[in-house]
């Protein structure tokens, strides 16, 4: 059988390789936020005649918008996102982007996201993660209540999701500071996707080993969290390699409004299923061992 558990340290490596330079660059550089986060205007361009991507860059510029973020879209429109502007500036950019690059320009989408909304966009999202992760907490505790001691599954569940999300996080920092890529209020619900996912795969795993635990396989909890993983993992990657070739589809087929947020979920199934094998059940031996023990041993008397 592969002993997956007794190799635990080596994915903790590679669990840190990855959430250090992501946790690093989120200090230093933080999220790169689209306008639902910060304020601004968005809108998609449709020109009469082919206009090139750095032809458009060069007549925001020559606009005074130097700030613009430009995506081509599959049908050949064009994404753009500039500071707040008003609907007479609009119509003033528009005339000059026409005259600076001889095509007619219809705009297809417009909207503005004020400053005062950007900071409740903000801070709801902030309010849904953390209540979402407070209810799975107790959630976990509850359903593992008859296990000994349900606060350390119901830990060793959040540990592992907020691994789960640090990875993902720290991923899009990067990416942010290398190739402009922006978070938007989908980024949100990616995120949220993704804590649910990580979250079920971990109770599956979590739900064996409570089996496993009951049937008395073992004394070892290690082998018995071993054996529980193994069993699993047929399941895990089935779950996982499905939906990860309808997301790896949408990503490489859809359109460019939800893109990123297609990329979340894509990092997030991915994680997810690494998690689900090599981190979540780990936890829980390394507790038992001894490694967490100090950590959380009064917040575990004090949840007894």
């Amino acid at each position: 059988m592969i002993n997956i558990v007794g190799k635990r340290y080596w994915f903790y490596i590679i669990s840190a390789l990855i959430l250090i330079p992501g946790i690093i660059s989120l200090i230093a550089f933080g999220l790169n936020l689209g306008i639902e986060f910060q304020s601004g205007t968005s809108m998609t361009l449709r020109f009469d005649k082919q206009i090139e991507q750095s032809q458009l860059r060069d007549a925001f510029v020559a606009q005074g918008h130097s700030e613009a973020t430009i995506q081509r879209t599959g049908d050949g429109d064009y994404l753009i996102r500039v500071k707040e502007i008003t609907p007479d500036e609009r119509q003033t950019l528009r005339g000059g982007l026409e005259k600076a690059l001889g095509s007619t320009i219809t705009i297809r989408d417009y909207f503005t996201v004020s400053p005062v909304i950007a900071t409740e966009t903000g801070r709801d999202a902030a309010i849904a993660v953390l209540i979402a992760a407070v209810f799975m907490l107790l959630y976990i505790v509850w359903a593992f209540r008859n296990m000994p001691n349900p606060f350390r599954w119901g830990t060793c569940a959040i540990i592992a999701l907020l691994h789960d999300v640090l990875l993902v996080l720290g991923i899009f920092s990067l990416l942010g500071f290398v190739a402009g890529v922006q978070i938007d209020a989908l980024f949100i619900t990616g995120m949220l996707t993704v804590v649910g996912y990580s979250i079920n795969n971990t109770v599956v795993v979590y739900d064996r080993i409570r089996e496993n635990v009951s049937k008395g396989v073992s004394k070892d909890l290690e082998k018995v969290v071993n054996i529980s993983v193994v069993e699993t993992m047929g399941r895990c990657l089935n779950t996982s390699l499905t939906t990860l070739f309808v997301v790896l589809a949408i990503f490489l087929f859809g359109g460019v409004t939800i893109h990123y947020f297609i990329l979340v979920l894509l990092l997030g199934v991915v994680v997810g299923l690494y998690d689900s094998i090599c981190i979540s059940g780990s936890l829980l031996v390394t507790w038992e061992k001894g490694g967490l023990k100090r950590l959380f041993s009064r917040a575990e008397k004090k949840a007894a």
